[in-house]
């Protein structure tokens, strides 16, 4: 109840508000994606897999290494031997690898995964467009190389490529085993081999 004051004039009611509480815009909990996440592919991955290695692959051999069902089928069996590279959840780089239990590589190893083996067959390493030129080939192929050797029971890692790449995978501390028994629309290759457990190429950027 308002009461008149001597001189001065009726004083209207007020009343107290619960303060606002204001939040430091810096504190809040943000719920993003990593800035750059490695891990394993799933086959949720498959269609940005295939995407990538169509685009870096198509328009100079005009043939993808892997289908997208082999996609599908190999990070099915054997997603421990791919690795992803993320940045803010998407795919920029990828590895796939399979098993194989031969001393070189055949055209039968193009399609198939066999299972604990000490070998892994290197089936792609690609890069999205727009990622190129930063060194991120050397980088994913550095870390896998690395992940690998932690991995109980493998030895060695094998994989072909065209002539003009042999110098970028020397680097990374393949060694050649010669010209490829694997022909791909006419095309030759060179079978390359890294020993796993043995020192990885210690710079990491190229420009892959």
């Amino acid at each position: 109840m308002t009461q008149q004051v001597s001189g001065s004039p009726l004083l209207k009611p007020f009343f107290l508000r619960t303060p606002v509480r204001v939040v430091n815009p810096l504190r809040q909990r943000r719920h993003t994606l990593p800035a750059s996440e490695f891990r394993n592919l799933t086959p949720r991955d498959a269609v940005s897999v295939f995407e990538i290695e169509r685009e870096a692959f198509v328009s100079v051999s005009g043939e993808c290494p892997l289908t997208l069902d082999e996609v599908l089928n190999f990070v099915g069996q054997c997603p421990e031997l791919s690795l992803g590279w993320f940045e803010e959840g998407q795919l920029v780089a990828f590895i796939i690898g399979t098993g194989w239990d031969k001393e070189r590589l055949s055209q039968e190893a193009m399609t198939r995964h066999v299972p604990d083996t000490p070998t892994v067959h290197i089936h792609v390493l690609s890069v999205h467009r727009h990622c190129r030129q930063q060194g991120k080939g050397s980088i994913l192929l550095w870390r896998y190389l690395q992940y690998l050797s932690c991995m109980p029971g493998l030895c060695r890692a094998l994989l072909i490529c065209e002539d003009f790449l042999v110098p970028f995978y020397v680097k990374a501390g393949f060694k050649e085993k010669g010209t490829s028994a694997i022909s791909i629309c006419n095309m030759q290759f060179q079978e390359m081999e890294f020993t796993l457990g043995g020192q990885a190429f210690a710079r990491r950027n190229s420009g892959c």
